[in-house]
């Protein structure tokens, strides 16, 4: 009895080892097969060689609004830096009517329509000028829409809202986002969180603080997923939405080399004031507004 009772036990163990390696090869190769979905290199390939030995890099985060015939443009442009030496974050938001000239165009515009104009390649270039020709080592686009289904994907996202107002059509129109903490339980309330600004007295500046709260949300929220169902819906949602010069293999670092650096978060709008220019609206960054962002950005990188 006792001999039938070990068997049984050592018959399960196997079994469930198997089973344990057979859960892990799926999730390697799922992670695998998405990283390869989102692989692209519309705008380089990327310094892969940074990210092996553990070097701070910048990243360019680019939020378009693509949809079925039409390019769309950057409505969200973000220069982030991750610094592994200091485990430090920091992500620095280019408001959309900000003027700056477009690289490849030799005009001035909005920096959004660099987007529109050129795509991810043009838009990169034109950040990259317009924060005194710091390159880049890395972009990740996210379509919009796609931060719907990460939201969905992880189960909903918890935020501090520090307005109190009605929805004008977002996401339901009168739908009321009280005023602090409140959880965004679906993406399409989140949409409507995130796509308000006529009635934030910040406008675009209120806007994107919303939207890189959202942002750190998913990302802290998906580092602490444990349930395969949520599993497959973030890599299928990332899989549809997202592009980026990311490779496999550096994805892998970034997560195992540089996790800690959401330890320390530094959140930075460029600042400016706004102006009209032949009838058009723009947001005017000096130049000392420009050499303090550089300056930020190359201090992280390590650089100064």
């Amino acid at each position: 009895m006792k001999k039938k009772i070990l068997l049984t036990i050592g018959s399960i163990i196997v079994i469930l080892f198997a089973a344990g390696a057979g859960y892990v090869w799926w999730m390697y190769h799922s992670v695998a097969s998405t990283a390869g979905d989102m692989y692209e290199t519309s705008a380089g390939k990327g310094n892969h060689k940074a990210v092996t030995n553990k070097k701070p890099i910048s990243l360019l985060l680019l939020g378009v609004d693509e949809r079925q015939g039409d390019h769309g443009r950057s409505d969200t442009m973000i220069a982030t830096t991750l610094n592994p030496n200091t485990k430090t974050m920091q992500m620095i938001s280019i408001p959309r009517d900000t003027r700056t000239e477009i690289v490849g165009r030799g005009t001035y515009d909005k920096i959004n329509a660099a987007y529109a104009y050129g795509g991810t390649k043009m838009a990169e270039s034109t950040a990259e000028k317009f924060l005194g020709d710091i390159p880049f080592d890395f972009y990740i686009k996210i379509n919009m829409e796609g931060m719907r289904d990460l939201v969905d994907a992880v189960g909903g996202v918890t935020v501090n809202n520090k307005l109190d107002w009605h929805d004008e059509g977002y996401y339901k129109k009168g739908y009321h986002y009280a005023k602090g903490q409140i959880n965004l339980d679906t993406g399409a309330k989140a949409m409507g969180y995130v796509r308000m600004r006529h009635l934030d007295p910040q406008g675009d500046f209120g806007r994107n603080e919303r939207q890189r709260e959202v942002i750190m949300a998913i990302v802290n929220k998906m580092a602490n997923v444990s349930s395969v169902t949520r599993y497959s819906q973030i890599l299928d949602a990332l899989g549809d939405n997202v592009k980026t010069n990311l490779t496999f293999d550096d994805m892998k670092n970034l997560a195992f080399n540089y996790r800690d650096a959401r330890e320390n978060m530094i959140n930075y709008e460029v600042k400016g004031n706004g102006q009209m220019v032949n009838g058009v609206y723009y947001l005017v960054v000096d130049s000392a507004e420009q050499q303090r962002v550089h300056d930020m950005i190359n201090e992280q990188l390590g650089n100064n």
